[in-house]
């Protein structure tokens, strides 16, 4: 059962509720390359934690009204076994695959969604220079799939707010690298000398599969 959100949805949804404005057209395009090329066209700059609080990036929101905040959409979304959603949004039945650690869970509980690029990271590489309502599209993106994704909690508290040179997952590190890549390009964000270093070397023991993003900004 699919309930995650196309970026026209969150977009309508956003406006109703006055939190963004459409982006320009500059901003309406795709970006497509290669793994390895992908990561060498990542900007490269200096990361500034100055400032940073979780709570600048607001999260969970119903962004289309239904009762299912984002975390219970992508729970929805990417459970293996079909869920059922009762009154409130209360989940039941469902299981989920952490790719990180390749475990599977019956209960939600035991599920966190991870920002594939955590908040702290997009701060750190050109998120403190937006605004709230871009931020809080940030912390909620349906729009792709790559961008928040069901994970073992303590497999996720262990990542915490580190980047690919500082944690990368016990299993399907090829798939991490290419979604976090993606997720990058996507909200046109920057990444350090030793987050690019790491990326690349990781990059160069995986298949140089395309990437496409549609750019959020």
């Amino acid at each position: 059962m699919v309930r995650r959100l196309l970026p026209s949805v969150l977009v309508s949804a956003a406006l109703a509720a006055g939190a963004v404005a459409l982006p320009s057209a500059a901003h309406a395009a795709d970006y497509s390359a290669p793994l390895r090329t992908a990561v060498s066209d990542l900007p490269t700059a200096t990361e500034v934690r100055t400032g940073y609080s979780r709570d600048l990036f607001t999260h969970w929101i119903d962004a289309d009204g239904d009762g299912c905040s984002t975390r219970d959409e992508v729970l929805i979304s990417e459970a293996d076994d079909p869920v059922t959603v009762g009154a409130g949004c209360a989940l039941s039945g469902g299981r989920w695959y952490s790719y990180y650690d390749g475990a599977s869970w019956t209960a939600t509980s035991d599920v966190d969604i991870d920002h594939m690029v955590p908040l702290a990271e997009a701060w750190d590489s050109g998120a403190r220079t937006w605004s709230s309502a871009t931020r809080q599209a940030y912390a909620n993106d349906l729009g792709d799939h790559r961008s928040l994704v069901g994970v073992t909690d303590n497999v996720n508290q262990a990542k915490s707010d580190q980047d690919p040179a500082e944690w990368l997952p016990a299993q399907q590190v090829c798939r991490y690298v290419s979604e976090y890549v993606a997720v990058k390009h996507r909200w046109r964000l920057s990444v350090d000398a030793a987050e690019k270093a790491a990326l690349a070397s990781a990059a160069d023991g995986c298949t140089n599969t395309t990437l496409t993003v549609a750019l959020a900004r």
